[in-house]
């Protein structure tokens, strides 16, 4: 008998922590491997993780709803045939056997008591212990030292709840001291906020992964200067194409045909002609990237994640559109594996799917930058002195200005406008 580790998996290049959004499986349940074991949340991606092993799973070493960081374990599972065994029939009570790390004992009547939860860890510097990153602010912002606290969480982790009952018994403290009330209090200032009374304003909780998104966006604005710049862009030649053509593309193929792959086989070319746009700032100097993985935004009801479209710029177009389908509909459906979100060198969102005519987006760190596609919008427009219907389209670029100049920006777009305006059939390398 032995017991595997599972340790929480970098779910993307920069992720350095991950949350426990939901366990798939319960203690004592025989897992198979590659089975979904457990969904993690970060703000690049939710996933669910698959068991790398086949067994009993003896413990979960973190609750739902807590972060813990990259390659800490969060559950173990007992492996080989006696762990098979316990998939049938109980398990028989065993001695002296050599194992990694000592299990649980099994479940039932004779079971031994479980060990005392160890303290909560203590690491050097600010970060006494190991808190989630609402946690920390929370406590930050009631001026809550947490290390003060006895934690309520698994392994005597502080949680929310446990700065919520401090900071609601620093209120009651303060409410006593405070002197009594005057007989004909003062009218309360208009400014004064109205309280919720759950008819006219609603708290909804915030997910694991808006959380995280949140924190992400916040970063990546605070890391680096960001500048916007956009490009009008006529794409009426692509349009009249892909009306005629898409019908015939996807009895073909078994896939639609939208505009997005036209894009991104465009913007894999000049991404190779503009490397300063396909790299990443380091103290040392510029990390320009020779090959493009191509991060595409991908909207569900949580938030937003970012699959990765690796070597696109390798890729034919229809096996792009392959490949970007697949990606978008794992996504939608909670099947992305973690390789499938890391590695990215820029990014490309379509949020001309929400009506959207302009936007400034914020850049998916630690890139350069990131492009928009917005509506196609029927419209008139002058051409050689005279006015003509045209489908217009902005597209619309967020660029680290500590790597790239306004120059430089404006020319990459007007390379995507003369090659989008400039489109035809034979374009397109298959």
């Amino acid at each position: 008998m032995a017991v595997s580790q599972i340790k929480m998996p970098q779910l993307g290049e920069s992720v350095t922590e991950g949350t426990v959004d939901k366990w798939l499986k319960h203690e004592g349940d025989f897992v198979k491997r590659d089975e979904p074991l457990v969904e993690v949340v970060t703000d690049k991606v939710n996933a669910e993780i698959p068991s790398p092993f086949e067994g009993k799973l003896v413990k979960i070493a973190v609750s739902e709803g807590e972060t813990v960081r990259v390659g800490a374990v969060i559950a173990q599972i007992e492996t080989g045939a006696a762990a098979a065994g316990a998939a049938t029939q109980p398990k028989p009570k065993e001695a002296g056997v050599a194992q990694t790390e000592a299990p649980p004992g099994p479940a039932g009547g004779n079971a031994p008591a479980p060990a005392a939860a160890p303290p909560a860890e203590v690491a050097d510097g600010g970060d006494r212990q190991r808190l989630s990153p609402a946690v920390r602010k929370l406590a930050a912002e009631h001026g809550i030292d947490p290390s003060s606290l006895r934690g309520s969480g698994m392994a005597g982790r502080v949680t929310r709840d446990d700065v919520l009952a401090a900071v609601g018994g620093q209120q009651a403290a303060a409410k006593a001291q405070a002197p009594p009330a005057p007989a004909h209090p003062a009218a309360p200032a208009a400014t004064a906020p109205a309280r919720a009374d759950g008819a006219r304003e609603e708290l909804v909780k915030l997910s694991v992964m808006r959380k995280s998104i949140a924190e992400h966006m916040v970063r990546s604005l605070a890391t680096s200067p960001h500048a916007w710049t956009l490009q009008e862009i006529d794409m009426t030649s692509l349009v009249r194409y892909r009306e005629t053509e898409k019908d015939n593309f996807k009895a073909r193929h078994g896939v639609a045909l939208t505009y997005l792959p036209f894009v991104a086989q465009i913007l894999c070319e000049a991404l190779k002609q503009f490397s300063w746009l396909n790299s990443t700032w380091t103290d040392e100097g510029v990390i320009l990237k020779r090959y493009v993985n191509l991060g595409i935004a991908v909207s569900i009801p949580d938030g937003l994640i970012v699959p990765v479209v690796k070597d696109a710029d390798k890729l034919g177009f229809t096996d792009l559109v392959r490949v970007i389908n697949d990606l978008v509909e794992r996504a939608r459906n909670k099947q992305l594996k973690p390789e499938d979100v890391q590695g990215g060198t820029f990014t490309l969102n379509n949020t001309g799917a929400t009506g959207s005519i302009a936007s400034q987006p914020i850049i998916n760190q630690p890139q350069a930058a990131i492009l928009t596609t917005e509506s196609i919008v029927k419209r008139a427009v002058v051409i050689d002195e005279a006015i003509a219907m045209r489908h217009m389209m902005n597209m619309c670029l967020s660029f680290d200005h500590r790597i790239i100049d306004g120059m430089t920006a404006g020319q990459f777009l007007a390379v995507m406008k003369k090659r989008l305006e400039e489109w035809t059939p034979g374009s397109i390398r298959l």
